[in-house]
């Protein structure tokens, strides 16, 4: 093929790839669970100068490593936006993905990469169009920060071992590991090929790299590994153990053991059953999922053939879920730190596939099945034919039409590349998909999602210069508040805090005003005494002057059942 339609097929797959994940930033605002949490963090960093140890609201945040927290307070900091300072990190992050795994494909196939769709290539519009890949990249949490650490050491491992031994490379995928693990506890996992990589030099399989026996150089690795967490580990440590605070001892306590190795061993929230993730796989990654019944004969042949370009990857993606599924706490995003390497493994089949009947059939049965369910699903909502989910209360008719644009854009879109590719179709589909829910779905729900809406309507119910008090309040009502705000603790139990806030607004009761969930609102505060203020994150929200504020009671308050963060969510969420 000529080089013009190679450099086609790369402009027009960054092309994609930048719109597909960076459309919509700028629309909405941080939506829980975990974005409005991790941007409060990271705001309070700049506004407090504290950045060793994260604060939500007047507590400390013990649940996760800084580092996330830190990309996200520098880019507050530079660009004053927390509508682009939350999601750039994760929309980066992906598009640095997208260019390792392409790499990496280009070069370990390299005797395939003159034609167009090189494995590179295929791997990486496979890893685009997956649907865990690009919903969590275009999503604010720690996840896909982390799938970047973890696919740089897993790429520079790789090259080490099937290209040539480099001991520059050898470095980087240990700093990674460090870097990973001091942004979320599972940063290590690129190491689990280490064992897979050994195995396979001793058997001598195909494609690996000659060995070389220079140990003392190789131990630089490990160092690697420690620099960066060090960095943050002994100031940390020293503040910690070294002060009276118990404080700042009780988060070293914490980050360090219940959020690690407390976390996996004894999960305290989260719990699934261990085939939890053959689910995951099946469904999440779709589309490229549906190559599974076709790709296996392949990687069959290539274990019979010890092809190490195929099986290091694909084993390692195997011990990768192996892990998390000995813990009995699993969440799908887990296992996001395996989607690349699946991509890598499925991509040089995938021609031969595409030659076939089997997979083009399955891949035509989805799109049309995703079509028709945009399609009819859109007009159920828009003109009625089905109750709206609550989530969608008030907003169901518009986003019954946006779905209605999307399927819309889709048919034509499948339609008309039809004849280019056997699964542009599908390409198409998904990239209409997520363009329409990015320009038109984000605004429409942002209000309502991000407390946006509810802090506005507090804002303007109250004078100008009144200060706002948050009673068993969310990361979201903080982050959105446009008032001087106080806050009595989050972790703490609602009568402790009601007891503190109450005293608080009794000290200026002119200029004073509270806002609690329905569930956390003591008798005393209820019918005419609190003001509704509407439903936002399925929660009942009212505003109490403080002329009306008073403590519960333990008896009024012992069995309210609060319907917000319970402990700590974990190293491993």
């Amino acid at each position: 093929m000529s080089t013009n339609k190679r450099y086609s097929e790369r402009t027009l797959f960054w092309l994609c790839a930048t719109v597909i994940l960076f459309v919509g930033l700028g629309l909405r605002d941080p939506w829980p669970a975990d974005e409005p949490r991790f941007m409060l963090v990271a705001k309070q960093m700049v506004e407090s100068g504290n950045w060793l140890f994260p604060m939500r609201g007047d507590e400390l945040y013990p649940d996760k490593p800084p580092v996330f927290m830190w990309i996200q307070a520098l880019l507050y900091g530079l660009t004053g936006s927390v509508r682009i300072a939350f999601l750039l990190p994760s929309l980066v992050s992906g598009l640095i993905v997208l260019g390792l795994v392409r790499d990496l494909g280009r070069r370990l196939w390299s005797d395939a990469s003159s034609s167009v769709w090189h494995v590179g290539a295929i791997a990486s519009w496979l890893l685009l169009f997956a649907v865990m890949f690009t919903f969590q990249f275009k999503r604010a949490q720690i996840d896909p920060l982390i799938t970047l650490w973890v696919t740089i050491g897993i790429w520079a491992f790789l090259r080490h071992y099937l290209e040539r031994p480099s001991l520059a490379l050898w470095c980087l995928a240990w700093a990674a590991c460090g870097i990973g693990i001091i942004t979320k506890g599972v940063g290590f996992l690129p190491l689990l090929v280490l064992p897979i990589a050994v195995w396979a030099t001793r058997a001598r399989w195909q494609s690996m790299a000659p060995s070389t026996r220079s140990p003392m150089r190789w131990l630089l690795g490990p160092v690697a590994l420690v620099v960066p967490i060090a960095l943050w580990l002994i100031p940390m440590a020293t503040v910690a153990y070294g002060g009276n605070d118990p404080m700042f001892r009780a988060y070293a306590d914490n980050i360090l053991f219940k959020q690690t190795a407390g976390r996996y061993t004894n999960p305290w929230l989260h719990q699934q059953p261990w085939y939890y993730f053959i689910q995951v796989v099946l469904l999440q990654w779709l589309p490229v999922s549906l190559a599974l019944p076709f790709v296996w004969r392949d990687w069959r042949t290539a274990w019979q053939q010890r092809d190490a370009r195929i099986l290091l990857p694909l084993l390692w993606v195997v011990l990768v879920v192996i892990f998390f599924s000995l813990s009995k706490g699993k969440r799908e995003v887990y296992v996001l730190p395996a989607l690349p390497m699946f991509c890598l493994a499925v991509a040089p089949f995938v021609q031969r596939m595409a030659a076939g009947k089997g997979l083009p059939r399955l891949v035509s049965g989805f799109n049309a099945v995703l079509i028709a369910f945009l399609l009819l699903g859109g007009a159920a909502l828009a003109f009625g034919w089905m109750s709206p989910p609550n989530t969608l209360a008030g907003k169901a008719v518009p986003m019954g039409y946006v779905l209605l644009a999307c399927g819309a854009a889709a048919l034509g879109g499948s339609l008309l590349l039809r004849r280019l590719h056997r699964f542009a179709p599908l390409a198409a589909t998904l990239s209409a998909l997520w363009i329409g829910l990015s320009l038109f779905a984000y605004p429409l729900l942002n209000d309502d999602s991000s407390a946006r809406g509810l802090m506005r309507d507090v804002a303007a119910r109250i004078p100008a210069d009144a200060e706002l008090g948050l009673v068993a309040w969310k990361e979201q009502n903080l982050l959105m508040t446009h008032n001087r705000t106080r806050t009595f603790g989050f972790l703490r139990p609602p009568l402790a805090q009601w007891q503190d806030a109450a005293a608080w607004a009794h000290e200026q009761p002119s200029k004073r005003w509270l806002l609690s969930e329905r569930k956390a609102l003591p008798q005393c505060m209820q019918g005419a005494q609190a003001d509704f203020m509407g439903v936002y994150n399925r929660r009942y929200w009212y505003l109490v002057p403080a002329t009306h504020a008073c403590a519960a009671s333990a008896q009024e308050m012992r069995d309210v059942e609060l319907d917000r963060t319970k402990g700590f969510e974990g190293a491993f969420e």
